[in-house]
């Protein structure tokens, strides 16, 4: 029994140290299937979300998944301190006489107590280490204390400036793309007096925003749980919306901004699919086409109308289906996993900018068709 508890206690030990290497310290991707973190975040965001979804109101569903993200990573913060905890607990009792109780009785919940007053470096003194071993392990473990509230210090805000960082840019896409961002209104907006120009520095700048997505949430994974401020925002929504445009603009578009998008759509689709990879959420077909043949029609018609130049090309809508199939399953299944809503390719309702709206109501003087009842409707 004292063999098996130390060696228990030291196999729980080694786990959850690798296990904050790779997820705080290690810069590169983890694709093995069995990872504590992988463990906490399955079960505790299926709990999670399963409650709200099943129990809550849908107006106040988006608000609650919200709250996941930020306390999942104090929660992993202090499951990985308690499993540290309990590994040593189970060093101290697979000694006997190994530490001194008040009432002399050394048991695992002795052991379990001393081992967290070490831990946090407490020096209550009521509980005291007898062996050669159990000295050295309570000061290796005062030591580890020590550690991991550096690790705290400096993780937390990593991760808060990583999703400043991500944030920033989905803000700036409100005015450029609409809310929730769509690739008809993001094209439709640069048409308008000739900004294409525009338009090739903001998939420039995207470029740039998907390479930092991809180095930071392949560092800290756990950010693909943070939510945007609005409901009606998030990272996979965004990400999908600059792929909807890069795609479209690829193939349709007979401007500078091409040979941009095709950098673009290469670097976001590279970040989507390295997340899902590690997230184990692999590709889905949609249930539904995002893209059916009347709306690209309908899209077709509606950029034309602004100005804009396509390519008669026979085979451009068969090249824009070919590059969709490249990152929409990903998206799909992401989507699934973390309940959040894609982007459509043509909004569908009379929707204001999240600038042209407070809590008080709609501003005034910017009531406006949608684009979809603009392009029926032929008003442009």
């Amino acid at each position: 029994m004292s063999a098996l508890s130390f060696i228990t206690g030291l196999v729980l030990i080694i786990i959850v140290l690798w296990d904050a290497f790779e997820t705080v310290v290690f810069p590169r991707r983890v694709t093995r299937r069995f990872r504590l973190v992988r463990f906490f975040y399955r079960l505790t965001w299926r709990s999670w979300s399963g409650a709200v979804l099943s129990l809550v109101p849908q107006k106040r569903q988006e608000n609650l998944l919200s709250f996941y993200g930020p306390l999942s990573l104090i929660l992993l913060l202090a499951f990985w301190a308690f499993v540290l905890i309990a590994g040593f607990g189970l060093l101290y009792w697979a000694q006997p006489g190994a530490i001194k109780t008040p009432t002399g009785v050394v048991s695992f919940d002795a052991c379990l107590y001393f081992s967290g007053t070490t831990f946090f470096t407490l020096g209550l003194g009521d509980a005291a280490p007898l062996s050669a071993l159990a000295r050295f392990l309570s000061v290796f473990e005062a030591g580890m204390g020590f550690g991991f509230l550096a690790i705290v210090i400096s993780y937390l805000p990593a991760v808060n400036q990583s999703f400043s960082r991500r944030e920033v840019n989905i803000s700036l896409l409100d005015a450029r793309a609409g809310s929730p961002p769509s690739a008809a209104e993001m094209l439709r907006r640069h048409a308008q007096d000739n900004a294409m120009e525009a338009l090739t520095g903001l998939l420039h700048e995207w470029e740039r925003w998907s390479a930092d997505l991809l180095e930071s949430h392949l560092s800290f994974p756990m950010l693909v749980y943070f939510r945007s401020q609005h409901d009606n925002q998030s990272w996979l929504a965004a990400l999908t919306s600059i792929l909807d445009t890069c795609a479209f603009v690829s193939v349709h578009l007979a401007v500078e901004s091409a040979r941009q998008a095709q950098l673009t759509f290469a670097m976001a689709r590279h970040a989507l699919v390295d997340l899902a990879l590690v997230l184990h959420a692999p590709p889905r077909e949609p249930e539904t086409d995002r893209l059916p043949a009347t709306d690209l029609r309908l899209l077709r018609t509606l950029l034309e109308s602004e100005g804009m130049r396509l390519h008669a090309q026979a085979d451009a809508d068969q090249r824009l289906a070919e590059l969709r199939r490249m990152y929409e399953p990903y998206v799909f299944s992401l989507s699934r996993r973390l309940f959040m809503q894609l982007p459509p390719w043509i909004p569908e309702a009379d929707r204001l900018d999240n600038w042209q709206v407070s809590e008080w109501g709609r501003s005034r003087g910017f009531a406006r068709a949608g684009t979809r009842d603009r392009a029926e409707n032929g008003h442009f």
